[in-house]
């Protein structure tokens, strides 16, 4: 037994390697429906957490996070023609499946964004309350991924929040944090003129009405509040949701 020592230490190695890979693959499969539904119900909950429906740290059930989701209609908006989708069912539609198209260099970093995209109305007395836009950029370890609530005259901000990203904890990684996120409301996403001018500062911002294009700095996290700017700009400018806002702001609908 001893000369085969060497060869059966091999063959056990390999034996064991290969039943924890079946067993790993066995059970991201098993899993992956569950993972899909988690982070589905995760994303529901930033949504509601934009509008300030439900709290950042609120303890709710998944149950109810679904019977509050229900409440709002999802939308999809086509960014070719910054008119509602046709042919869509919003409710069927996954956004991460959608197709790709490249845009012009920008602060943000984006290179390629999705040509249809799924955004939220809430109603209020049969009229659209809140438009709920997801927005994403670069912030200094990966890219963000959040909403972005507005009220019904597409500048006054509701919420704001982070659902994915890569932030150093205590830095960066405040964008979750409720403290920073209640600077929000109330703030102007644009100008007299309609130009974008929401951007995060260095230090502590005024209210927003003495103050409302500015939003305090994350401490120690210049290029994540760098970011949050830049995801903006973008989002709210004209390769983002600007031209889609301004029919909404005219029309009441697009």
């Amino acid at each position: 037994m001893q000369q085969f020592s060497t060869k059966y230490t091999y063959l056990f190695s390999l034996t064991l390697c290969l039943i924890c890979s079946i067993l790993l693959s066995v059970a991201a499969v098993a899993l992956k429906e569950r993972q899909e539904t988690n982070q589905q119900l995760d994303k529901q909950k930033s949504v509601l957490q934009a509008c300030r429906i439900i709290k950042a740290g609120d303890s709710v059930t998944p149950e109810k996070v679904q019977e509050l989701f229900a409440t709002i209609t999802p939308k999809v908006v086509d960014l070719n023609t910054d008119a509602y989708a046709e042919g869509v069912d919003p409710e069927a539609f996954a956004q991460e499946d959608a197709t790709l198209m490249k845009v012009p260099g920008n602060e943000a970093q984006l290179s390629e964004v999705p040509e249809q995209v799924k955004i939220y109305q809430v109603e209020k007395d049969g009229k659209v309350d809140m438009l709920v836009l997801p927005i994403s950029g670069k912030g200094l370890w990966g890219t963000l991924y959040g909403f972005l609530a507005l009220s019904a005259d597409t500048t006054t901000i509701r919420g704001i929040t982070y659902y994915n990203h890569k932030e150093t904890p205590g830095l960066g990684g405040e964008v979750d944090n409720p403290t920073w996120k209640s600077y929000w409301p109330d703030r102007k996403v644009y100008d007299e003129n309609w130009d974008v001018a929401i951007h995060v500062i260095k230090g502590a911002a005024e209210s927003p009405e003495s103050d409302p294009y500015s939003v305090n700095g994350l401490s120690g996290a210049t290029i994540t509040s760098r970011g949050v700017t830049d995801m903006l700009k973008f989002w709210m400018g004209e390769e983002g949701f600007g031209p889609y806002l301004k029919s909404f702001r005219e029309n009441g609908s697009v």
